[in-house]
């Protein structure tokens, strides 16, 4: 059986050129040879609905984990704060899954809960109210029903706003609370957690029930490329 990788945060845009050649690189070397591929979130810096799909960027990148799906990888895809429009039409032009948050996949015969981070963030009252109302899908239907410019001129102003948000919060109300992380791993029934949104990348120890638990932190790939790879041995964190 072939190993699984885990990315997110890749945050995927013409602006990163480092970002994208690495992206490219993952894709055309050590993704290949993988049984799966799970992209927890944020793979694009924002995705403004699946009409977008023409745009030559976006058709890049659908284009080449459309590739590597027929190489025989199976591709998973979970929506983040930045992708959270994204949805059948991505899904089929990427030759992926999506897959909803919480989601728990067997490694090793072992239960591990996949999230994109966010939820966890429970301290950032703002941000958790601010997501409550774009993921309602009234929301996202009447957001989605607005011509595609009118979007992009919305989302760039949204994602103007949050930075200046961020220059005000304490660093520590952007992690995530070490109870939410408790809570949705003894909800899952599991003792290992992978998750990304923070750009803390990390191997947390913690206890929970008695028992030893893990969390890992995946990297953010504006500032380090990586990947966390889950085979037989155990877990590893590599650069593509």
């Amino acid at each position: 059986m072939g190993d699984s990788l885990f990315i997110s945060d890749l945050h995927l845009a013409p602006a990163e050129p480092g970002a994208v050649q690495a992206f490219h690189r993952f894709l055309q070397g050590p993704a290949r040879s993988a049984q799966a591929l799970y992209i927890l979130g944020d793979l694009f810096e924002y995705w403004a609905g699946d009409d977008d799909l023409a745009e030559p960027f976006n058709a890049e990148i659908c284009a080449a984990l459309s590739a590597l799906a027929r190489a025989g990888v199976k591709v998973h895809f979970m929506r983040g704060n930045r992708d959270f429009l994204a949805g059948p039409g991505f899904a089929q032009a990427a030759g992926l899954c999506l897959i909803d948050e919480p989601y728990v996949i067997s490694l090793g015969g072992e239960p591990v809960l996949l999230m994109h981070g966010d939820a966890l963030c429970t301290d950032d009252l703002a941000y958790q109210a601010f997501r409550a109302q774009v993921r309602d899908p009234l929301w996202q239907s009447q957001f989605l029903a607005q011509p595609l410019a009118a979007r992009k001129k919305l989302i760039a102003a949204l994602r103007e706003r949050s930075e200046t948000e961020k220059q005000g919060k304490a660093m520590s109300i952007m992690d995530v609370n070490a109870a939410a992380v408790v809570e949705a791993m003894r909800a899952q029934g599991v003792r290992k957690l992978i998750h990304g949104h923070t750009h803390r990348p990390a191997h947390h120890t913690l206890t929970l029930d008695g028992q030893d638990a893990e969390r890992w932190v995946l990297s953010d790939w504006c500032k380090t490329p990586a990947f966390l790879r889950a085979s037989r041995t155990g877990f590893s964190v590599e650069h593509p």
